[in-house]
């Protein structure tokens, strides 16, 4: 069993923290956060890894190692040494890692490593987990069939119902389908669809202590379907969900017109959106907030958050990377901890 304990007083509480795919970006961030102590104050870090790769990272990036680093090999019972410095579960890895480009080895081990982190939050040894970036061609060639994070850690923990929402100071956008073609959207689209999502981002949102936040609910068609004229999603789907929501006392406004709620004079008037797919909403918010953003899975049995970037494979191993985003991933989920 894996326990922290402190010296004196209560320990803090534990984050698991994956390393994503090898090859991409996410070891030199993640190398940079254990070597800011500031940005995890008040937790402790779990590390689910590699000790030889984050070496080599190091040496590459000219990034310094973190002397505090206490390292535990992934097939020991996983005991956390008494104290409070992060810890990393080590994988050695056999083969030669080649930064910057998709390969299986690195799909299967980003992928072993978040399930080694969902297995120790839903035992209780961590308390949520903050992941770093994966690669989507990568996990197809090592057969790991998910088109991503949030796929996969819904079939891990068996939650039917999850969502992904980008948050930052200045805007927050939570979305009713994900990785799907555009072309299959409006075939998802259901009240009851939109309406959990609507209840899913009020939710979290009151957890940033807004007891009762304003949502704002996108259409799905130019002018949000102008009536009737451009497609009749708003009047058979999106209107109903709103009502319903309002129904349960959540203050759900719209449907409004997409390309004009994200302007500066018109998005301060919401706590938080609901966007119909995955370009409507995220296109907004990374021009906006891409260097502070969140992504947050609603509807696990626990908080998880991750960067809103991928992996970066064209400056991988530079040190080159901002981890302004790992850094607010990790703050994120830390106050949900304390």
């Amino acid at each position: 069993m894996m326990r922290a304990s402190c010296s004196s007083g209560a320990p803090p509480p534990v984050l698991g923290v994956t390393l994503g795919d090898p090859a991409g970006v996410g070891p030199e961030l993640v190398l940079r956060l254990l070597g800011e102590p500031a940005q995890y104050a008040g937790v402790r870090l779990v590390v689910y890894g590699s000790a030889g790769l984050l070496r080599e990272v190091a040496c590459a990036t000219g990034i310094p190692w973190p002397a505090h680093l206490v390292v535990v090999p992934a097939a020991d019972p996983q005991l956390l040494p008494p104290g409070t410095a992060p810890v990393l579960i080590d994988t050695p890895i056999a083969g030669v890692v080649q930064p910057g480009r998709a390969q299986a080895e690195c799909g299967r081990l980003s992928g072993e490593w978040i399930a080694a982190a969902v297995r120790d939050v839903r035992r209780g040894l961590t308390g949520a987990i903050v992941t770093a970036p994966i690669c989507k061609a990568a996990w197809q060639a090592a057969s790991i069939n998910f088109p991503g994070h949030t796929e996969m850690l819904a079939r891990l923990t068996g939650t039917q119902e999850v969502r992904m929402f980008f948050w930052s100071p200045g805007l927050a956008v939570g979305l009713v389908t994900i990785h799907v073609a555009l072309s299959a959207v409006r075939g998802l689209l259901t009240t009851e669809r939109v309406l959990e999502t609507i209840r899913l981002v009020a939710a979290t949102v009151r957890t940033s202590r807004v007891p009762s936040p304003r949502i704002g609910v996108l259409g799905l068609n130019p002018h949000a379907g102008e009536g009737g004229l451009f497609g009749d999603a708003e009047e058979t789907v999106i209107s109903p969900a709103i009502a319903a929501a309002r129904g349960e006392g959540i203050e759900a406004v719209g449907p409004l017109v997409p390309d004009t709620a994200f302007r500066e004079n018109a998005r301060c008037n919401y706590h938080a959106f609901v966007a119909m797919y995955h370009d409507q909403g995220l296109i907004p918010f990374k021009m906006l907030a891409f260097d502070e953003g969140v992504n947050v899975t609603l509807g696990l049995p626990f908080c998880r958050t991750s960067p809103d970037h991928g992996t970066a494979f064209d400056i991988a191993w530079q040190g080159r990377a901002s981890p302004s985003s790992l850094f607010a991933a990790v703050r994120y989920a830390a106050e949900r901890l304390v």
